[in-house]
């Protein structure tokens, strides 16, 4: 088929339309200025969760038709109470907690707790239909030298992962920054799996499919950088993102260090299709539209 002229500048010009549309969503370091308020997710390829606590005090139930309205399919970090609410929204709950991450399993002491709280939180995702478990190392302990920190770890985990594999259940172990000590959720400082390389070595050696990393993209940036190399070796033990601004866990925007959309698209093409959740502490007065922009900055 042959173009004449005017259909060709037609062509041109909706192609160069297309670009600059798709220059508008997506930006990297989108300015605050720059929010949508009433932006809802558009492409979807990456599916948006949040972490709950972050927005607090907002009350879970307003939280939950905010993330119903921008688009979001999914929430955590909530109490289990809320669940129903969030299903009823036709949304998913992406992760389901277990043990805190300052009690857990590098000391022994913590061993009793750490299992029964990990095998509730199984067998409760086993009756709900909900799929991932959070798990974490735990603090550094006097006396255990870093060998048997891991080993501890290790051998808890073990524990419960015949129950979580029979149920098709995954346990997502996150990695966790030990540097920011400015406020007690920005960093952890004495978190024993703050190494995302030790962690996924330690994933390695336990070698179960229901085993897997959270890859917090805020924490691996503040410890080890190169995330998106690290996202692509990776992918396959990947079970569960999260994000947040660096530096200062606030909003994905001017103000922070990583190109969201870059590493959003770098996700999709390893061929994830979990959650992505977000877990940034918003600084904004206006906590939706904190959330829109957000939302929109990773919807590549």
């Amino acid at each position: 088929m042959k173009l004449n002229r005017r259909t060709a500048l037609k062509t041109a010009a909706a192609t160069a339309a297309g670009i600059s549309l798709a220059a508008v969503t997506s930006q990297a370091q989108m300015a605050k200025k720059k929010a949508n308020p009433k932006y809802r997710i558009k492409n979807g390829r990456i599916k948006q969760s949040i972490m709950g606590w972050t927005f607090n005090p907002m009350p879970t139930p307003e939280l939950a038709k905010l993330c119903k309205d921008v688009g979001l399919v999914a929430m955590e970090g909530i109490s289990r109470n809320h669940y129903p609410l969030v299903r009823e929204l036709g949304m998913d709950v992406s992760l389901v907690g277990s043990h805190s991450f300052k009690k857990g399993p590098v000391d022994p002491t913590n061993r009793d707790e750490c299992i029964k709280k990990l095998t509730d939180a199984i067998e409760f995702c086993a009756e709900s239909g909900y799929k991932r478990v959070i798990t974490f190392t735990g603090m550094k302990a006097d006396g255990i030298d870093d060998a048997q920190a891991e080993k501890n770890c290790i051998t808890l985990w073990k524990k419960v992962l015949p129950l979580a594999e029979k149920n098709k259940i995954t346990l997502c172990l996150e990695h966790l920054n030990s540097r920011d000590d400015t406020h007690p959720m920005k960093g952890h400082p004495g978190y024993f799996g703050d190494d995302v390389d030790h962690c996924a070595k330690m994933i390695e050696k336990i070698g179960s499919p229901s085993f897997k990393l959270l890859f917090d993209v805020y924490h691996v940036q503040i410890m080890n950088g190169d995330v998106i190399r690290r996202i692509r070796e990776y992918k396959d033990i990947i079970g569960h993102y999260h994000t947040a601004g660096n530096p200062g866990r606030a909003e994905l925007d001017d103000t922070q260090e990583i190109n969201y959309p870059a590493v959003m698209r770098a996700i999709v093409e390893t061929g994830y299709d979990g959650y992505v959740a977000q877990e940034f502490i918003p600084t904004w007065q206006d906590k939706s539209l904190a959330l829109r922009h957000a939302a929109e900055v990773c919807d590549v």
